[in-house]
């Protein structure tokens, strides 16, 4: 089993920066195949960011430039900076990592930018 916990959500103003953690527990020997989804009210969860399986960032277009993922392996820990943040990044913030049985995510973290 893995657990997953995110923090460092908040409310925030546009243009402003917030850092979320997602911290990795359990049977997890690798930050590959771990990332980051968003989903807004009354949208569907899409992507943000991610390492894939060879531990390379890849980044939804939306966020290129603007957010950064970075991984801590001795804390086992994702971190996701976001910066110039726009009303549109508002929703809930998920950690998430591919596994072979399924997948893990966190309970979620809110993001709030305001205008």
């Amino acid at each position: 089993q893995v657990q997953l916990v995110e923090s460092g959500g908040g409310l925030v103003q546009a243009g402003g920066s917030l850092r979320l953690s997602c911290a990795a527990s359990g049977s997890i020997f690798s930050l590959n195949s771990m990332g980051w989804y968003r989903q807004a009210p009354g949208k569907q969860r899409e992507f943000v960011a991610g390492f894939t399986s060879i531990g390379r960032p890849n980044y939804a277009d939306f966020v290129k430039g603007r957010f950064t993922i970075a991984r801590d392996i001795a804390k086992r820990t994702v971190y996701l900076q976001m910066n110039s943040l726009k009303p549109e990044d508002t929703a809930v913030y998920y950690c998430q990592r591919s596994a072979v049985g399924g997948n893990y995510w966190g309970q979620g973290t809110q993001v709030t930018v305001s205008e």
